[in-house]
C-alpha cells in the first residue's frame, strides 16, 4: 500500500494505492492528518483510482477524517472511485456524508 499527499486549490489530496483494510486504515489516517495540519489546506480529497477494496476500517477511517475536518470548518470528498468502493460507498451510507466526484477539478469547480 502506498499513499501520496499533495496539496492543490486548498485541498489535500490523498492518494490511495493498494487496500484498505484494518492492516492499511490507521497508516493512513495518520499520514493523512499529519500532511493536512502541515499543509495549511483547508478540504482533505481522497482519490480512490487505485483502491480495488476496502472494508470497514476504511469506513471508520474516511468518518473520522470527515468529523476532524468538520470540527476545523473543512470538508471531506471522494474521487475515481472504482464499483467495488462505490458499492461500499452506497452500503454504509458514506454517500451521505461525504461527496463523491469523478475528477479533482469537479471538487474544485464545487466551491465556485
Amino acid at each position: 500500500m502506498d499513499i501520496k499527499c499533495t496539496e492543490r486549490n486548498g485541498n489535500l489530496v490523498v492518494r490511495i494505492v493498494g487496500e484498505i483494510d484494518h492492516h492499511s486504515a490507521d497508516r493512513i489516517r495518520h499520514t493523512a492528518e499529519r500532511e493536512f495540519y502541515n499543509s495549511g489546506a483547508k478540504n482533505m480529497v481522497f482519490d480512490f483510482a487505485h483502491v480495488a477494496f476496502m472494508d470497514s476500517s476504511g469506513i471508520g477511517m474516511i468518518i473520522g477524517r470527515y468529523k476532524e475536518l468538520k470540527k476545523v470548518g473543512g470538508k471531506v470528498y471522494a474521487i475515481n472511485i472504482g464499483p467495488e468502493v462505490n458499492r461500499i460507498f452506497d452500503i454504509s451510507g458514506l454517500r451521505k456524508i461525504i461527496p463523491c466526484y469523478a475528477s479533482l477539478d469537479e471538487v474544485a469547480s464545487e466551491g465556485r
